[in-house]
């Protein structure tokens, strides 16, 4: 019972923070317009994003504070602390991977590559470089806690492990709202749902997770830059 409190005060605050954009975001829109920024809209959202996933990441850690037992609710051995960064790593490339192969299913299906989600998160983190601890940290730790550890981890115990991953890899994909793109996102669920699965702790899911994203930002704010440190450093061999 004690479980199933803890999984929904932490289904309410998400859900809080995904809807609380509708009140405060004019609020601050106006806040901004009186400051001298290139672009009010994109500076709005990118700080609210930063305050409202801060805000719900820091609530969603203390009500697991409280409940010391949350995050083991899957049954086995927990991994060692070093087998768990070593499977976060693995976790990170088994999803970049992942990603290629459906990304190339996809393009059979006639969708072109690129996520709109992505640009738009992107084009946020430009104007407001704070939003890329929404994105790298935040977005990692509050999505695993709910798709992996509520979702994944209550359905396991009734069901079996490929059921669980499906049903926590869609949800997980349809909370992205990019549903020409919904394959893309569902991979990379189910294989953090099989990181934490075979860890038993969603620290291991999260790590992936953070290097993943972590690596979208890179590559976005500097792949013209690395792109042209390997063509000259070849053109040197």
């Amino acid at each position: 019972m004690k479980q199933q409190k803890t999984g929904l005060y932490i289904l309410i605050i998400y859900c809080v923070m995904q809807l609380s954009g509708a009140a405060f975001v004019p609020l601050l829109y106006k806040l901004i317009q009186t400051t001298d920024v290139k672009d009010p809209v994109l500076t709005t959202y990118g700080w609210w994003i930063f305050i409202s996933m801060g805000i719900a990441t820091f609530f969603t850690l203390h009500v697991i504070r409280k409940n010391n037992t949350f995050l083991r609710p899957l049954k086995g051995q927990q991994a060692s602390l070093g087998k768990v960064i070593g499977w976060g790593i693995i976790g990170f490339f088994l999803v970049f991977f992942g990603q290629i192969v459906a990304a190339n299913l996809e393009l059979m299906f006639g969708i072109e590559p690129g996520s709109a989600n992505t640009e738009q998160f992107i084009e946020i983190a430009r104007s407001v470089p704070f939003a890329i601890f929404s994105i790298v940290i935040f977005a990692p730790i509050l999505e695993e806690i709910i798709f992996r550890r509520i979702i994944f981890g209550s359905l396991l115990p009734k069901t079996n492990f490929f059921v669980a991953a499906l049903v926590s890899a869609i949800a997980f994909a349809v909370i992205h709202f990019e549903f020409v793109h919904i394959l893309l996102y569902a991979v990379s669920g189910f294989i953090f749902a099989f990181i934490y699965y075979k860890t038993k702790r969603i620290m291991a899911s999260i790590i992936s997770h953070m290097l993943l994203n972590g690596f979208v930002v890179l590559a976005q704010f500097y792949g013209d830059a690395i792109k042209k440190f390997f063509e000259a450093y070849s053109q040197m061999q």
